[in-house]
């Protein structure tokens, strides 16, 4: 699997993310330094608020493979100027969150973080599950074995199974 370095600022959803990601109950942890989960590098979020610390940053992206940039779907403003993903030699992506919040605005996250230069934009809210697998899936490597990942693969197998079967079903009652 690609290892992903998050960053964004604080209360941007970084370490729920991070949670979500390694399948853990998600619950609220202040980051005060860098931590490395396997694959998931969870920065804290005044690395990428202070001019100082952001150098700091840049240096651990060279140990990720892809760079995530966090921005939440509620935030007034980008932390992030107009591209700026070309100041690391990382493929970067952009995650929105916190997507289902009540003045959530997912469109405008998206275009501040298209703009930064994150061609790849995927929405999640990490409370929820909603666009987790996609990011698993896009992260994964050939020969990867994600269990998480394969259950919700076979939950819609069987469903499409169970679609399949019903629909056979009514067209044999109705020959």
């Amino acid at each position: 699997m690609k290892k992903i370095i998050l960053v964004g600022r604080s209360e941007t959803g970084k370490t729920t993310l991070r949670q979500a990601l390694k399948g853990e109950t998600i619950h609220y942890h202040k980051t005060q330094y860098v931590n490395y989960f396997d694959v998931v590098i969870d920065t804290p979020g005044e690395y990428a608020q202070t001019a100082s610390l952001g150098r700091a940053l840049a240096l651990y992206t060279y140990e990720a493979d892809v760079c995530g940039l966090l921005l939440s779907a509620i935030e007034p403003y980008s932390l992030y100027p107009p591209c700026c993903t070309s100041s690391t030699n990382r493929e970067c992506i952009g995650i929105v969150t916190k997507i289902n919040h009540p003045r959530a605005n997912a469109e405008r996250a998206e275009r501040w973080l298209r703009l930064a230069g994150c061609k790849k934009i995927f929405r999640v809210d990490s409370k929820t599950g909603e666009g987790i697998p996609e990011i698993l899936e896009y992260l994964s490597e050939e020969g990867d074995v994600l269990p998480w990942l394969e259950d919700e693969k076979d939950k819609k197998r069987k469903k499409t199974t169970k679609t399949q079967e019903k629909t056979t079903k009514n067209n044999k009652n109705n020959t």
